[in-house]
């Protein structure tokens, strides 16, 4: 709760604002039945007609005034609750987009989704409008019992005796509900994974008729959160008619004991009167502690998932002392590099130099280890053997933000954002890109033709990850995307899989024509690296051949092997030998 503590701290003036409304509007709320009192004794019994109007103007005075400090009181607390969650989850998004590659690998998606939405809003109650309410419901009691006492310190003991009870059964009801608040939470997020992947991935399901299996695994998921829901409803049933029971016992033993005392004559029927409207007062501070106390639990749970995030630190970070580079020229080595997940090596030895301006093609088998070369390069995880360097600088030793926007990456998997094409061609550029250098970049690309018909042109919104365009469509804007930032060295991973052969040659065409700029192009075609000035084909993580493209062709290896099942023809092979 430390945390948390830090932002309400920060709101310390609104939160006495509301302090003070909230010890006002209580003021005038046990000021009521004093004024009931007096109508009772002075007008009903005593006959005094003379003074009714003005005490009846009391009323009306006292309930605006308790009605206008409540609506500030709980406005206030409302304003709170947002300010808090907005920091919150501003903070939270932050250091989850600062994480490094492994941090969301071993968190879905589903559950960040919920740590950022059900749990801030849960925190948001607490600090707001709830914890507000908590703090009224004790400082209410405790004014409405001095008032009791002033009364009938004999009737005093009624609630007195009555209020340990009801709080004995919330702490047990706030015991059983922390533990079934926390699985509903971790369930909720699991719920939204499932409904996120199949919304995500509904072409698949519907490509491979899964629509059924889903919709039971779904179901299965919704099932078991409906359990935990019953278990809390069952909890509630439980507790919640107990402290119901009480809180009416409170108010018939007081009428029962209070009636005794008036023909006793030890209190008047005003007093009487007073007291039951106190004791009416009392009853929702303790009929709303389950509640209070469930609502509090929650966010206590949700305040914990949050700062278990919070705690997490990302493993690949900016050194304390970067190294800057003046101008990043854009050449890069890999010295005996080799690299392992749990054991497991996915790169091994990884050796070569790409001079700035000059291109290098990376071929292999899936799972060769060409796109982690890439991860590696952006420095989205560290090597566990050796060195990459960037003008002969050890990536580890430069800044982050210097290193990655030194390369426009075309990554294997498009991934473009709800927003206009210009926007997701704009990315990382839009700072200083001007329209005609976006057009410039998607001619390119090869893109402007089909963007151009679109019902917007540019302006165009495309849906989720580019719904509504076709593969080769968002291959082309992702290339546009990379080319318009106008990096030093630019990354193409099997950026041209899903084009035809036709716009896949105007495409390296452009490329081949780019001056400046370091290129390392990963591929699966020999018609995209072919042109490279020096060819790596990769196997199980090591180098297994490296060269020009005919030299390649002279060795009749694994390059030699994928030329001939691509082109088939004896004639092509042999006039590139």
């Amino acid at each position: 709760m430390k945390n948390l503590a830090k932002y309400m701290v920060k709101y310390w003036y609104l939160y006495l604002f509301a302090m003070v409304c909230l010890v006002l509007g209580i003021l005038l709320d046990v000021a009521a039945p004093r004024v009931i009192e007096r109508i009772i004794d002075d007008v009903i019994v005593g006959g005094d007609q003379g003074i009714l109007m003005g005490l009846l103007i009391a009323l009306f005075l006292l309930g605006t005034g308790r009605g206008l400090f409540k609506y500030l009181q709980e406005f206030t607390g409302d304003v709170i609750g947002l300010r808090i969650s907005v920091d919150i989850r501003r903070k939270l998004f932050a250091h989850i987009e600062s994480m490094s590659m492994g941090f969301f690998e071993k968190n879905n998606t589903g559950e960040l989704m919920a740590r950022v939405k059900e749990d801030v809003e849960r925190i948001w109650e607490a600090v707001g409008f709830m914890g507000l309410l908590c703090v009224e419901a004790v400082v209410h009691t405790i004014i409405v019992i001095l008032c009791m006492v002033r009364i009938s310190p004999l009737l005093t003991l009624i609630p007195l005796c009555i209020m340990p009870i009801v709080g004995y059964i919330a702490v047990r009801l706030e015991k059983n509900l922390d533990k079934v608040y926390d699985e509903i939470s971790e369930e909720n997020a699991r719920l939204n994974t499932v409904a996120q992947e199949n919304l995500t991935g509904v072409r698949t399901v519907k490509a491979f008729s899964r629509e059924r299996h889903e919709i039971e695994k779904f179901r299965k998921r919704n099932g078991h959160y409906y359990n935990l829901n019953m278990s809390l409803a069952k909890t509630m049933a439980k507790y919640s008619p107990n402290i119901s029971f009480m809180t009416k016992m409170l108010l018939l033993l007081s009428v029962s004991m209070g009636g005794l005392l008036v023909m006793q004559e030890r209190i008047s029927l005003g007093q009487l009167g007073a007291f039951i409207e106190y004791a009416n007062n009392i009853v929702w501070p303790m009929e709303i502690l389950g509640w209070v106390t469930n609502s509090m639990a929650a966010a206590v749970a949700s305040n914990k998932k949050i700062n278990r995030i919070l705690a997490e630190e990302p493993q690949i970070v900016s050194p304390p002392q970067p190294k800057t580079l003046a101008a990043v020229r854009g050449e890069l080595e890999f010295r005996h590099v080799s690299l392992a997940f749990d054991k497991q090596k996915v790169l091994e030895d990884i050796s070569f130099t790409l001079p700035a301006g000059k291109t290098l093609g990376i071929m292999g088998m899936t799972g060769a280890g060409k796109t982690t070369i890439v991860h590696l390069i952006e420095r989205f995880y560290d090597v566990t053997e050796g060195a990459v360097l960037l003008d002969g600088v050890d990536v580890r030793r430069l800044d982050l933000k210097q290193l990655r926007s030194a390369a426009a990456v075309v990554m294997q998997d498009v991934f473009l954002f709800s927003d206009t094409v210009g926007e997701n061609i704009r990315i990382g550029s839009r700072d200083w890109m001007e329209p005609h250098h976006m057009e410039q970049a998607a001619r390119a690309a090869d893109a402007h033709g089909f963007v151009s018909r679109l019902p917007q042109g540019y302006d165009t919104v495309i849906g989720e990850k580019g719904v509504g365009l076709s593969g080769g469509q968002k291959q082309r804007i992702s290339i546009a995307r990379a080319l318009a930032r106008r990096a030093p060295i630019l990354i193409l991973d099997d950026s041209t899989s899903a084009l035809d052969m036709e716009t896949e040659h105007e495409i390296q065409k452009q490329l081949e024509e780019l001056r400046g700029v370091t290129k390392l192009i990963i591929a699966h075609r020999i018609s995209a690296v072919r042109h490279a000035d020096e060819i790596l084909v990769l196997q199980e993580g090591r180098i297994a051949e490296r060269g020009t493209h005919e030299s390649l062709l002279r060795q009749k290896g694994l390059y030699y092997d994928t030329f001939v099942a691509q082109y088939e023809e004896p004639k092509e092979v042999s006039a590139c030998l």
